[in-house]
């Protein structure tokens, strides 16, 4: 029987969820899971092609599409925005059952070799969470979103990790924190731009700022693109 490529990683990443957390991340759990799906090794190595690493970031994409298909579902509308910033953090680690397989990739992704595809899937969970939240910005602001969020949502889930309250409570606790310091440090950043005593110092950094533009977003249906932003 034919199996398709997608049905075959998700096999793969099903079979390796049950020895991560004994073995980690690793050629040991990627190997007995290719023994749990009977799936040709060659066909495994193909689709997965650095084996245990690819795995792991299929784990996190998951849990992506998972946060991201329930925050088109929940009516937030009531919300205020950073609040709705909030929600969407608590959907990402709700989406996860098992906080040893996150454990276990922040283990992988802390060494050298891998800290860039670590990085990378963060920078890729904010910026979906700030475009399924219908983010517009074109500029320097484009950056500057994902990258505070970057930092919100990297404390809460290291936070996340070590708590054990009823129903993670501490941790929103904690993330309602985080977002009200990012709160006080754009009142206190528009006080001093609106500031024209600062004027005069912040003309060339404004104007640099005003030259940087967010990336192009790719069309779907250009060949060879795999993951272009919506």
């Amino acid at each position: 029987m034919t199996i398709s490529y997608e049905d075959a990683k998700t096999q793969l990443l099903d079979a390796m969820l049950a020895h991560v957390p004994f073995d980690g991340w690793s050629e040991t759990s990627f190997r007995m899971a290719i023994s749990d799906c009977g799936i040709d090794e060659t066909l495994a190595r193909s689709i997965c092609p650095r084996g245990a690493v690819d795995m792991a970031l299929a784990f996190h994409a998951r849990g992506d599409a998972a946060m991201a298909e329930r925050l088109k579902t929940e009516d937030l509308s009531d919300l205020k925005f950073r609040d709705r910033i909030a929600a969407a953090v608590r959907f990402r680690l709700q989406a996860v059952e098992d906080k040893e397989l996150v454990r276990r990739g922040m283990t992988l992704f802390s060494l050298p070799m891998h800290a860039a595809d670590g990085a990378k899937a963060m920078w890729q969970t904010c910026d979906l969470i700030w475009d399924t939240l219908g983010d517009t910005s074109d500029d320097v602001n484009w950056y500057t979103k994902r990258a505070t969020l970057s930092g919100v949502y990297s404390s809460t889930v290291l936070f996340w990790l070590g708590d054990d309250s009823p129903d993670q409570q501490r941790t929103w606790e904690f993330l309602d924190r985080r977002i009200d310091n990012v709160m006080q440090f754009e009142k206190l950043k528009a006080q001093v731009n609106g500031n024209p005593l600062f004027k005069p110092f912040l003309a060339v950094p404004n104007w640099l700022a005003g030259q940087v533009k967010a990336p192009m977003k790719m069309r779907a249906d250009l060949p060879g693109m795999l993951n272009p932003r919506k």
